[in-house]
């Protein structure tokens, strides 16, 4: 296991790290990829149950995979997307804990 430091950290490194902040910090880029940690899940799917369209949907989809936090499989015509990781997954359901805490 890798730990890093901030006093370790470089400049490149801090700036990628905000990067993948501010692409979680937009609700609705936060909404899809909560959609895409438990199972895999095709575009339209996430679009219907987020009630937004399948294109605003694929937009952000696009950031995400180019941000490494989620991650595509084609299966026949459908692209089916999940959590890049389980770095993802646990930092995204680590803050839904912390949240959840009472005061």
């Amino acid at each position: 296991m890798c730990t890093l430091h901030a006093s370790d950290a470089s400049d490149p490194v801090i700036s990628q790290l905000a990067d993948l902040f501010h692409l979680l910090g937009d609700p609705t880029r936060l909404r899809i990829v909560l959609a895409c940690l438990a199972a895999p899940v095709a575009v339209g799917d996430i679009a219907a149950s987020l009630q937004l369209s399948s294109s605003l949907v694929s937009h952000h989809l696009r950031l995400l995979r180019a941000a490494r936090i989620v991650k595509s499989e084609r299966q026949g015509k459908q692209v089916f997307y999940s959590a890049a990781d389980a770095h993802i997954s646990g930092v995204l359901n680590d803050m839904l804990e912390h949240i959840a805490e009472p005061e």
